[in-house]
């Protein structure tokens, strides 16, 4: 397996390029599957997790067009075209679903058209359980039957007919949930009240992007949504938002790193509980013409408390990654994780580098230190790993991350975008690990 080396110490400053959102985009692609006519999307990131949705979407009988890449060759303008003017398979089978947990987005969209799916459960990182329950008891109450076996999801919508609309009330915020239930919605004869929505940026984008193919949506953005079913969809062409978990991530490079970095193509505005806390602790955020702006030389970092919460609360996907920058503030904080039960896998590693984090069930106690020290560790998971790396550039000495197959699936070309900031980060190729 490849390996990421890390020589730490350098305080970044130049440019990077925010890319779309993985998280967006894999929710979007999807809903190609409620049309006959093509669905062209631009700014899609070039990842693993969109290459193996990808891969799904094609074995249902999609045809898949990519073209498009910027002059620095990364994912801006990169555009995919997806046509599923027939539904050839409604079988979503294990090999692929296995690798990610988005892949169960197929499934309203299946069902809504198509009348019937057979899906397999999920996997993707072991970070929690994370039932697709929720995602089950929606459809049903729009009038899908549901079963479960041998490792499959059977949905089937009997006699033929098409969903009809419901009052869908979730007793807890699911995002995948909210975006499978609002494709299904769009195609159910009636209307649908989502009540208790996820509120995510990238649910906001689903639904615009839905509207633009001529759902009926009011509520975006708002905890409850309503969804008037309409006979069909049409195709549009529809950009991407950029990815703010990949924003807020070399936001924290560059403060952990006590440098100067401009995020081009990066909005604030979609990530107001990070900006808040990087204020919190010193670091200077300010927006540019281009993106924004984080700068942290010459400014004092303090330790401050966070908790994850649903948005447009602070997100769960940067809980590893601001650890790893507390390791390295003044004073104590405390991190408390209300989303998944297995998220602090990565603080064993970075207690391997010299962090002194105590977990205590759901929260940790960070005291940060005068500086970490390099090491060979080990990524549990996607988010794990690249506090990993963000630790690895702040740390004295070199650090070796092993596993980064995790990073792959939601960064893209992070050692070229490092390494034109300063970073000295090199990729050691498979042929030459372990």
């Amino acid at each position: 397996m490849d390996r990421i080396r890390i020589q730490g110490g350098v305080p970044l400053e130049g440019t990077i390029v925010i890319g779309g959102a993985k998280n967006a985009a894999l929710a979007l692609m999807p809903a190609c599957l409620l049309t006959a006519e093509t669905l062209s999307l631009s700014n899609l990131p070039h990842l693993v997790d969109i290459t193996t949705m990808a891969h799904l979407l094609a074995q249902h009988g999609v045809d898949i067009g990519l073209n498009g890449r910027s002059p620095d060759g990364g994912s801006i303008g990169r555009v995919m075209e997806l046509t599923a003017r027939t539904i050839t398979n409604t079988t979503a089978p294990y090999d692929l679903v296995r690798k990610m947990r988005a892949s169960i987005l197929v499934l309203g969209p299946l069902v809504a058209r198509h009348g019937q799916a057979k899906v397999s459960l999920p996997g993707g990182c072991a970070i929690g359980t994370r039932p697709v329950d929720l995602h089950l008891k929606a459809l049903e109450q729009m009038g899908a039957v549901i079963t479960v076996e041998g490792g499959y999801i059977l949905a089937e919508v009997p006699g033929g007919k098409r969903l009809h609309g419901a009052n869908v009330v979730f007793p807890q915020v699911t995002v995948g949930g909210t975006e499978n239930a609002l494709m299904a919605a769009s195609l159910a004869d009636g209307e649908t009240v989502i009540a208790n929505a996820a509120r995510e940026p990238e649910v906001c984008d689903l639904a615009n992007c839905l509207v633009a193919m001529g759902a009926r949506i009011s509520g975006i953005g708002t905890g409850t949504m309503r969804v008037t079913g309409v006979e069909a969809l049409h195709g549009i062409e529809y950009a991407v938002l950029p990815d703010r978990i990949e924003t807020g991530t070399y936001a924290v490079a560059a403060a952990i790193t006590r440098g100067d970095i401009e995020l081009v193509g990066a909005r604030l505005d979609l990530m107001e509980s990070v900006h808040k806390v990087l204020h919190e602790c010193g670091i200077e955020v300010t927006p540019t013409k281009r993106g924004m702006r984080v700068k942290a030389n010459g400014h004092r970092i303090d330790g401050v408390d966070i908790m994850t919460e649903p948005y447009p609360g602070f997100p769960t996907d940067m809980q590893a990654q601001l650890m790893a920058l507390m390791a390295t503030a003044n004073g104590a904080s405390m991190i408390t994780e209300t989303i998944f039960e297995n998220r602090f896998m990565h603080v064993p590693e970075l207690a391997r580098m010299g962090a002194k984090v105590n977990v205590h069930g759901a929260s940790a106690i960070v005291r940060g230190v005068a500086k970490l020290s390099g090491a060979p560790v080990m990524a549990t998971d996607l988010r794990a790993s690249v506090s990993l790396i963000l630790a690895g550039l702040a740390a004295e000495g070199e650090t070796v991350v092993s596993r980064v197959y995790h990073l792959d699936r939601g960064y893209e070309r992070l050692e070229e975008k490092l390494g034109a900031c300063g970073a000295r980060i090199d990729r050691i190729k498979d042929s030459a690990a372990e």
